[in-house]
């Protein structure tokens, strides 16, 4: 179900975060920090709000934001977005080998960086993903720390568009 930024605008907080507090990963302190910006002229500008929040934050707080997204290929359950994410990406379908290929990558990642590897996956097969790892988890922890941000505006740019119309 898709809603009008004049929608969007006329929700009460309590709707508001509701709506959108799963934009960013398990984080509807995003939400619940810019609704009172509100109108926003556009789904972009409501964006925009949200991105700034998030790079606005003490540095603890977006460390948490990181780590509140799901491995990639994981077995757990994650939110609904992620889920749809990874499985249009065909992570839910993974051989047994691809997997253990995916565990032992994301295990690294984690050792080394102290967070998840971060991929807006849509668009992507898990033959990008898992390159994209490989060629990622060589990084610098700065260059990787400021990467995870980027691919997480990109995450809720898609999610915004998804639910928001103009």
């Amino acid at each position: 179900m898709t809603k009008r930024i004049d929608q969007i605008n006329e929700l009460s907080r309590e709707q508001f975060v509701e709506l959108l507090g799963t934009i960013f990963e398990r984080s509807p302190w995003v939400a619940a920090a810019v609704w009172k910006d509100r109108p926003f002229a556009s789904r972009e500008a409501l964006h925009t709000a949200m991105i700034n929040v998030v790079r606005e934050s003490r540095v603890d707080t977006i460390i948490d934001l990181v780590r509140a997204h799901p491995d990639l290929g994981t077995r757990l359950a994650v939110a609904e977005y992620s889920a749809k994410e990874q499985k249009g990406a065909g992570l839910d379908q993974l051989t047994a080998e691809e997997y253990e290929r995916f565990y032992g990558l994301n295990q690294m990642y984690v050792k080394k960086f102290g967070f998840p590897f971060i991929l807006a996956v849509r668009g992507k097969t898990k033959d990008d993903i898992l390159a994209a790892m490989e060629a990622r988890i060589g990084n610098p922890a700065s260059k990787e720390a400021a990467q995870a941000l980027l691919e997480i505006e990109k995450i809720s740019g898609f999610r915004i568009r998804d639910l928001i119309t103009e």
